[in-house]
C-alpha cells in the first residue's frame, strides 16, 4: 500500500510540475510586474525582421535591376560567344610554342656534333715532317742558376730573334689538334708549320713569352702543372693570367698535377694525375684539352691506356726529333731549344731531319 501510495504521488507531482514549468518560461516574457517584457520580444522581431524583411524587399530590388541588365547581357552574347574563340588561338599558340621548345633545346647538341671526342682515323697512313719547339724559361737564368737551370733558360731577347726569323721565313703556328687532325683524316697544314710549346707554366710565360707571340703573330701551346698554380706559387703562372692568354688565342694542356713519374702507377693515382689537371684548364679556358705532355718524358703503357680512356687525343714526349707518324700520336717527339743555343744552333735543330 505504501509504494501506490508513492506512485500516486510521484505521477501527481509530475502532472502539477509541467504547467509551472511551462509558466515559467511564458514568464521570461514578462516583467516582474505582470507587464510584456517588450525588450525581449523586441530581441526576437529584431533577429527574424531580417530574414522575412529582407526576402521581399530584395527580391523586387533584385528583379527590378536584374530585367534591365539582362539585356544588355543577353545582347553581349555573341561577344562573349567570341571570346571562347580567342581562347582557342591562344591555346593554339600555347601549342605552337611548345612545339618550339624541344627545337632549341636540340640545336646546341646538333652544333656540339661536329667536335668529336676523338677524330675517327680515316685508315690511310700518313707521315709529315712538324718541328714542336720544346722551351721551359724564357727568361735570363739567375746569377746562382746550376747547369740545368740554365739549360732550360732562353734568354727573351734570343726568344724574340728565333720568333723573328720563323716570322721571315713564312713559318706559320699551329696546334697540337692541327696536327692530329691531318695525321688522321687529312686536315690540310700550311706550308711551313710550326709548333711552340712552353712545359710547366712558369710565370715568364705571361710576362716574357706571350707578349712576343702575340707581337710576332705566332700561338703558344703552355703545358701546366695545376698544382703549382692553386697553391699560387709566384714561379707559376696564376690562373688569371691562363684565362687571359687563353682569351687571346693561347691554348693550354696539362702536364699532370705535380710533375711525378708516372710509370708503375695505379689506375687512381694517373687519373688524379691526368683527368684532374685536364678539367682544371678546361674551366678556366672553355676549351677542351686533348693532348699531355709526360713529365720528365716518362710513361709506359698504362699511362697511355688511362690518357685514351680520358679522352685525349695524343702525348708529347722529350725525344728529339721532327717526323710524326699517323700510328703515334701519343709519342709525339719535340725540338728542345736550350739555354744557350744561339740563332745559328736555332736553325740547325730546325732543320735537321728528324
Amino acid at each position: 500500500m505504501r509504494s501506490r501510495s508513492r506512485s500516486i504521488v510521484w505521477k501527481a507531482g509530475i502532472l502539477l510540475g509541467l504547467p509551472l514549468v511551462a509558466l515559467l518560461l511564458s514568464a521570461a516574457y514578462w516583467r516582474g510586474d505582470g507587464d510584456l517584457d517588450l525588450a525581449g520580444v523586441a530581441k526576437i522581431s529584431v533577429l527574424g525582421t531580417p530574414t522575412s524583411t529582407a526576402t521581399p524587399t530584395h527580391t523586387p530590388t533584385a528583379t527590378a535591376s536584374h530585367t534591365p541588365t539582362a539585356t544588355p547581357t543577353a545582347t553581349d552574347t555573341p561577344t562573349a560567344t567570341h571570346t571562347p574563340t580567342a581562347t582557342s588561338t591562344a591555346t593554339h599558340t600555347a601549342t605552337a610554342t611548345h612545339t618550339w621548345t624541344p627545337t632549341a633545346t636540340h640545336t646546341p647538341t646538333a652544333t656540339s656534333t661536329p667536335t668529336p671526342l676523338r677524330p675517327t682515323p680515316d685508315g690511310v697512313q700518313r707521315q709529315v715532317r712538324v718541328p714542336i719547339l720544346m722551351y721551359h724559361y724564357v727568361e735570363d737564368p739567375p746569377p746562382d742558376a746550376d747547369v740545368w737551370r740554365r739549360d732550360l733558360s732562353v734568354p727573351p731577347s734570343r726568344f724574340e730573334a728565333q720568333l723573328r726569323y720563323l716570322e721571315e721565313q713564312g713559318y706559320q703556328s699551329i696546334t697540337l689538334n692541327d696536327l692530329a687532325l691531318y695525321l688522321t683524316v687529312g686536315a690540310p697544314l700550311p706550308p711551313k708549320p710550326i709548333i711552340l710549346t712552353f712545359d710547366d707554366g712558369y710565370a715568364d710565360a705571361y710576362t716574357h713569352a706571350f707578349p712576343l707571340l702575340q707581337a710576332h703573330g705566332f700561338v703558344g701551346t703552355f703545358f701546366l702543372i695545376t698544382g703549382q698554380i692553386d697553391a699560387n706559387n709566384p714561379d707559376f703562372l696564376s690562373w688569371a693570367e691562363v684565362e687571359e692568354m687563353a682569351a687571346a688565342g693561347m691554348r693550354f694542356e696539362p702536364h699532370s698535377f705535380d710533375h711525378p713519374d708516372l710509370r708503375n702507377r695505379g689506375f687512381q693515382f694517373l687519373v688524379f694525375q691526368t683527368l684532374g689537371p685536364k678539367q682544371a684548364i678546361e674551366q678556366r679556358t672553355g676549351e677542351p684539352c686533348r693532348f699531355f705532355a709526360y713529365p720528365s718524358g716518362r710513361y709506359d703503357q698504362y699511362v697511355i691506356d688511362v690518357l685514351r680512356s680520358a679522352d685525349y687525343w695524343g702525348a708529347v714526349l722529350t725525344e728529339q726529333g721532327a717526323t710524326h707518324d699517323s700510328d703515334d700520336l701519343f709519342l709525339l717527339r719535340r725540338v728542345r731549344i736550350s739555354g744557350g743555343d744561339r740563332l745559328d744552333d736555332f736553325i740547325v735543330k730546325l732543320n735537321l731531319d728528324w
